[in-house]
């Protein structure tokens, strides 16, 4: 048997593990669902993380889903895909759920105030430098744009969301989301100097 082969018997068997949970969970089996839970709560917290940017929001989401899923389980269809991808659906249900019930004044009045104090993006520290020194020009560039533009780089580049998790987030379509944050970037390179910004681009 190849490597191939074997990778894919191991999934296929771990994919069946976790159903037979699932329909164990259906008959409010109390254990089957601890054993989902050890099983798959690593991918679900990641995924949760990723979204929230929050580890106690991440761990409530968490436990939101399980409770989800105890309910739901008699509604699981196998046939509209395996139980990885329902709970991760479900995780990614629920973080974007919380951040719509977050009080996140600052990202809809201020983002560009969390853009300038965004340490962790992949430009160079002197380029974060002149960017902190140089903040009523950043800010003054900021404000030139829409509203919505100003919202969305702030999710793409503080949040860190990605432009699909945006999309589902505001309700836009996914072209839209991507064509608002380009203009916003290109507004942006017409008033400031390519190295202000280049570490928030993509």
């Amino acid at each position: 048997m190849t490597t191939s082969s074997t990778n894919t018997s191991d999934s296929s068997a771990a994919d069946t593990q976790l159903q037979a949970w699932v329909t164990a969970i259906a008959a409010h089996d109390e254990q089957a669902l601890a054993n989902l839970y050890e099983a798959t709560l690593t991918r679900v917290y990641g995924l949760a993380l990723r979204i929230t940017r929050n580890p106690q929001a991440a761990e409530e989401v968490s436990e939101d889903v399980y409770w989800q899923v105890w309910r739901e389980a008699p509604r699981f269809d196998a046939q509209r895909g395996n139980v990885m991808a329902w709970l991760l659906t479900i995780a990614r249900s629920r973080a974007l759920d919380y951040l719509r019930k977050a009080d996140d004044a600052e990202l809809c009045e201020e983002p560009e105030v969390l853009l300038l104090n965004e340490p962790s993006h992949d430009g160079d520290p002197q380029d974060l430098l002149a960017a902190t020194q140089d903040n009523a020009k950043l800010n003054q560039a900021l404000q030139q744009l829409e509203p919505m533009q100003r919202q969305l780089v702030a999710m793409a580049f503080f949040r860190g969301l990605t432009h699909e998790e945006i999309a589902a987030f505001t309700d836009m379509a996914l072209g839209t989301v991507k064509s608002h944050i380009r203009r916003a970037l290109k507004q942006l390179h017409d008033v400031l100097e390519d190295d202000l910004i280049k570490g928030f681009e993509r």
